[in-house]
């Protein structure tokens, strides 16, 4: 029987970046199959403006993040994203972009997310920005996801939309506020998978998911 973790993320929750090593490895050790949703949570409406309070808040939790789960948040991405005042807290152009994977080459979504994080949290670049995005893309050699990307045509943003709907509906089924969250499903049931696994043991994670 066919069980489907579906991980609801954005690309700029620090948490889902320090998930990634979980799900990387549920994907590479199991049979479950992986459905990325993203939410949308820090897009439109809940996009904001990079401000002082903000940044140290988001430094702050980025340690934090660091320290539990070992990935690594670098001086030039505090320097780079963080001090810039120009940059919006914005997912929606990275959304986008992995979305416009999606529906191209979507067995390496999981692998396009895992890029623009790096680029994000250790090179320090602007993932806000088309162009960034797009290089992040033709990088992996995902030149047609690119170009459906820089289209913006009205399919990609009904998928957009789409994906987006799908997780609300399972975080108001299950009084889920934020991302990552991770649910599983089985045989049409659905259960709610705690956060606090996917940062702990990965195996005792991944024998959660098939026993």
């Amino acid at each position: 029987m066919t069980k489907t973790l579906y991980y609801l993320f954005d690309p700029l929750c620090g948490w889902c970046y320090g998930a990634t090593p979980a799900v990387t490895y549920l994907r590479n050790t199991t049979n479950v199959v992986v459905q990325p949703l993203p939410a949308g949570l820090f897009s439109g409406d809940g996009a904001r403006t990079m401000d002082d309070d903000f940044a140290v808040y988001a430094w702050s939790n980025d340690q934090r993040i660091q320290s539990i789960t070992g990935q690594p948040f670098t001086e030039k991405y505090q320097a780079k994203v963080l001090a810039n005042r120009q940059q919006k807290f914005d997912s929606g152009n990275a959304t986008a972009a992995l979305t416009a994977v999606a529906l191209t080459e979507p067995e390496r979504e999981l692998e396009a997310l895992s890029a623009i994080q790096k680029a994000r949290y250790v090179d320090g670049l602007d993932v806000t920005s088309q162009g960034t995005l797009v290089g992040i893309l033709n990088g992996l050699k995902l030149e047609e996801a690119a170009s459906l990307f820089i289209s913006s045509s009205e399919i990609l943003h009904a998928h957009i939309q789409a994906r987006a709907s799908h997780a609300q509906r399972l975080m108001q089924a299950f009084g889920v506020r934020g991302v990552p969250a991770f649910f599983a499903e089985t045989g049409g049931e659905i259960r709610l998978i705690q956060t606090s696994a996917v940062y702990q043991d990965h195996q005792a994670l991944a024998r959660q998911l098939t026993d």
